[in-house]
């Protein structure tokens, strides 16, 4: 037995080093982007929508209009963020009903397809960056949520792992600064993204090496293991455990199934969710915006010096590679009870619940601070929005992860993780009209679009709040039971 548990801890170390690396250099690449553009710029994609204008003080100068062209670069990212968060909806489907494996292969092919697109496009076919950055969205999201499930792997430190991938994943947007500093060196955009898609080998390997073909249960059985082993093994998965949960009340597997899509629906139609999805929807929209103008407004803070602007694009880029290190932050904060004795009637989940009041808050906090400083139009100051952008970002994806495994049945996690990620998606199409208003009416100032923004952000506190009134009036109830106990136990 101990030999048993050796073998499989070692497992457990090598799938959550290797998840690490996998969304720490793959996964969430396309929210570099505002270091792409730079790089796709130089490369003149869609260079033939910029209008040159005769300088009024002299006629043999121009002056360049790009605005049609970071309009349009800004279209790229909007519907490969909105594709990356609505076909969560059917990525969660996928991952529940068919597991791990076949979610990931399609995820993997997904992925390379985009990165193919990219290294064979050009200047003249500068339209293939439309399926190519949707695909590298769609495919790195599938990859995050396969790596969650982790977290099962070491119940302790469960919250701490999800946040963890999840600022992995908002670090490896730092990838496209790598991409953009090898091209100021001399390597072509063709040659890196060939480089990415030839990495694809390493998730296929991964994936039926250190991954369950199915899912990760929670709670674990003992001995459990998974991928290519010698002998029989403890495989349990999800849905085995929730079936045999389900077999204390009934044997026939039509009522299961109903009873199964009956808690489902219960858990949409909550206020939990329903608040969370509005916390969330809010945040990443000021987010998807804030990345989507991030070059057209540096353009304009630092009257279009092209050197000013790279040295900010680089510091933004930089201070993405942090996310890794602010997100288990969050975490420990989630995780900050495990260990000590719960209260009289508390159940491990209310524990859970009332230990994400504080992380809910602190990241509605943050959004806030980061949205003021992102409405100030001072160049330097941009500096610390980066570093209030990043550290939101990293505390926002992990904390709806870890809410959504805190708040709602293991079973359905893929599915309400889609969803929500999805609905939100509706949201984040708001970013292109809102673009389209500051390029065009308001004549490229963000000014006026980001105090708007400022303001609707001040909602994301409802959900701390409703979530710490909610736990409060839990354990006031458990008090009052309590007290009714005792009454009736001296009595009688």
């Amino acid at each position: 037995m101990q030999g048993c548990e050796v073998g499989t801890r070692v497992r457990y170390w090598l799938t959550l080093a290797s998840g690490m690396l996998e969304c720490l250099c793959f996964a969430g690449v396309v929210f570099g982007y505002a270091s792409l553009v730079f790089v796709l710029k130089e490369d003149g994609y869609f260079g033939e929508l910029c209008i040159n204008h005769p300088s009024i003080n002299s006629s043999t100068t121009n002056n360049t209009d790009c605005s049609r062209q970071d309009e349009q670069f800004s279209l790229v990212f909007t519907i490969a963020s909105f594709l990356n968060n609505l076909l969560n909806l059917i990525n969660g489907f996928l991952f529940d009903r068919f597991g791990t494996m076949v979610t990931r292969l399609l995820a993997i092919s997904c992925y390379t397809t985009g990165t193919l697109l990219v290294a064979f496009s050009s200047a003249a076919s500068a339209l293939l960056l439309f399926p190519a950055l949707s695909c590298i969205a769609v495919g790195g999201i599938v990859l995050l949520l396969t790596n969650m499930q982790v977290g099962n792997l070491f119940a302790a430190h469960r919250s701490t792992i999800i946040t963890l991938y999840n600022g992995a994943f908002d670090s490896s947007s730092a990838v496209f600064l790598i991409v953009k500093v090898l091209y100021e060196q001399g390597i072509s955009l063709r040659s890196s993204f060939l480089f990415l898609s030839i990495s694809s080998v390493i998730h296929v390997l991964r994936t039926f090496l250190l991954m369950p073909r199915t899912h990760i249960p929670y709670l674990l059985p003992q001995c459990y293991t998974y991928g290519v082993h010698c002998g029989k093994a403890n495989t349990y998965n999800v849905e085995q455990v929730e079936k045999l949960g389900a077999g204390n009340y009934t044997n026939d597997s039509s009522q299961i199934l109903y009873k199964h899509k009956e808690v489902f629906w219960s858990c949409v139609l909550s206020w939990f969710f329903l608040w969370h999805l509005l916390w969330l929807s809010i945040m990443q929209l000021r987010h998807y915006l804030f990345i989507g103008m991030l070059n057209p407004k540096l353009n304009r803070l630092a009257d279009s010096d092209p050197q000013l602007v790279s040295q900010y694009t680089n510091a933004f880029a930089v201070t993405q590679l942090f996310g890794v290190l602010c997100a288990p932050w969050n975490g420990l904060i989630m995780d900050r009870h495990k260990g000590k004795p719960l209260a009289a009637g508390e159940t491990e989940q209310e524990a859970d619940l009332r230990s994400s009041c504080l992380s809910l808050f602190l990241t509605s906090l943050q959004c806030l601070l980061f949205s003021v400083c992102a409405s100030i139009p001072v160049l330097p100051l941009q500096y610390l929005t980066f570093i209030l952008q990043v550290l939101n970002r990293s505390f926002l994806y992990g904390g709806n992860a870890a809410f959504i495994s805190i708040a709602f049945p293991s079973c359905h996690f893929g599915k309400l993780y889609g969803l929500v990620m999805s609905l939100s998606a509706i949201i984040s199409l708001l970013q292109y009209p809102c673009f389209a208003l500051v390029e065009g009416a308001l004549d490229g100032n963000h000014f006026y679009v980001d105090i708007a923004l400022t303001l609707l952000t001040l909602l994301v506190f409802i959900h701390p709040i409703y979530i710490f009134i909610h736990c409060r009036n839990e354990a006031s109830r458990r008090k009052n039971n309590t007290q009714a106990e005792t009454l009736f136990t001296q009595k009688f």
